[in-house]
């Protein structure tokens, strides 16, 4: 087949080897024609992503966290390359495994996305969802909580971060006023608050101790078989010690 007619839109967009226009390499017409060359396409690196999924019940099954997420990541361009997921460990617990998994990942630089279903899944209360957010934002990782519609890297996602620290503080603040009023409320019932009073025994024996003995505090201790702390042998043992001996 010959060329197509000089100058006609075939002839235009068809490449040729530069050898037949007097010049070398393979480029088309357009190219060789104006003095430039297009830059080389060079091929998309998706977004490394990690899944987390979680399961209160061993009969429970992750799957419809699974094809949610795998379908999100598709329809998003994420590239899935790291799945976690804990199986019968509630959302309270501080050991989590595959958390703690996931969680070097990113330390590690290893994943540029957490993908998860809810806020519900992924942590055990606002505080902590906050601390890692907080985290993810240091090392640039990207947060995606697909139900709650909240991404890190949007405008509504950092806003969502700001109310979330908000709701923290708002959360700690509210533990503690009722941590107070209900010490306040016990302590006008006449109830003790703290640890149980020491047996008056054990203080006297540690008393007797002190000051009839030069044991040290860890030996007296363990004269007593560790019925007391060693900051309760310590401080009974120093006031002892300090009391100067009765005049005969």
């Amino acid at each position: 087949m010959g060329c197509p007619e000089k100058g006609s839109p075939e002839w235009l967009g068809k490449v040729y080897d530069l050898k037949d226009v007097g010049g070398s390499g393979s480029v088309s017409i357009k190219e060789h024609l104006s003095g430039r060359r297009r830059a080389a396409v060079k091929p998309s690196q998706g977004i490394r992503t990690a899944l987390y999924l979680r399961v209160s019940t061993a009969e429970q099954k992750p799957d419809l966290q699974y094809d949610g997420l795998r379908g999100y990541a598709v329809r998003a361009g994420l590239d899935v390359v790291l799945d976690y997921c804990d199986v019968a460990i509630s959302g309270r617990r501080e050991g989590r495994p595959q958390l703690n998994a996931l969680m070097t990942a990113a330390r590690n630089h290893e994943i540029d996305c957490v993908l998860v279903w809810k806020f519900d899944r992924f942590a055990r209360s606002t505080r902590h969802l906050l601390t890692a957010l907080e985290e993810f934002d240091h090392l640039g990782v990207r947060f995606v909580s697909v139900q709650d519609q909240v991404d890190t890297e949007s405008p509504m996602g950092r806003a969502m971060f700001t109310i979330i620290g908000a709701m923290a503080e708002l959360e700690s603040s509210l533990i503690s006023e009722r941590v107070a009023a209900g010490m306040r409320a016990a302590e006008a019932r006449g109830r003790h608050l703290g640890r149980p009073p020491m047996p008056r025994r054990i203080v006297g024996v540690i008393e007797k101790l002190a000051s009839s003995t030069d044991l040290s505090i860890r030996q007296i201790q363990k004269k007593i078989a560790g019925k007391a702390s060693r900051g309760v042998v310590g401080q009974i043992a120093k006031r002892v010690r300090a009391t100067p001996p009765a005049a005969l």
